[in-house]
């Protein structure tokens, strides 16, 4: 194998290459791919962040949603509560009122019979006394049958 000046100069040519690469080629390469990998893991870092993040809102959320089904229930349960109240309430009065109504009707009644059974002793005391006149054939004074019809109501 011979040794020539083109094997040389091939020589001296990668030489130069080889240290041309590695003095102005190389570094910016290798800065470019440290900066490309941290970009990467920045990345990669970020989108665990945001998977964690996901899954703390969908926990929240998850809470949060719970509560309110809680609290509705419980304002729910408050409302037929208060229904059931106000539904008593409005049996206890309508129940007060009948009875009111009831008594006072009672009263009314009382007070009718009262009257119908004065003017039925008016009445009988009137008739007592034309069928007294009649038997009698004579006529009483007015005194007298003022007093015959006080004393015939008070016996009825």
């Amino acid at each position: 194998m011979e040794f020539n000046a083109s094997l040389i100069g091939q020589m001296i040519t990668f030489a130069i290459l080889i240290w041309f690469t590695m003095k102005f080629v190389w570094p910016p390469l290798t800065k470019m791919m440290d900066e490309r990998a941290k970009r990467i893991a920045d990345g990669l870092a970020a989108a665990d962040r945001a998977k964690q993040d996901l899954e703390n809102a969908e926990k929240k959320s998850a809470d949060k949603l719970r509560e309110a089904k809680q609290q509705a229930a419980e304002i729910i349960a408050q409302a037929e509560k208060r229904a059931a109240q106000l539904v008593e309430e409005a049996k206890s009065n309508a129940k007060a009122e009948g009875e009111r109504l009831l008594a006072g009707a009672q009263g009314e009644i009382e007070q009718q019979i009262q009257q119908a059974k004065e003017s039925l002793r008016q009445q009988v005391a009137t008739l007592a006394v034309a069928g007294a006149e009649k038997i009698l054939q004579r006529e009483v004074d007015a005194a007298k049958h003022a007093d015959m019809l006080s004393s015939i109501k008070a016996e009825l």
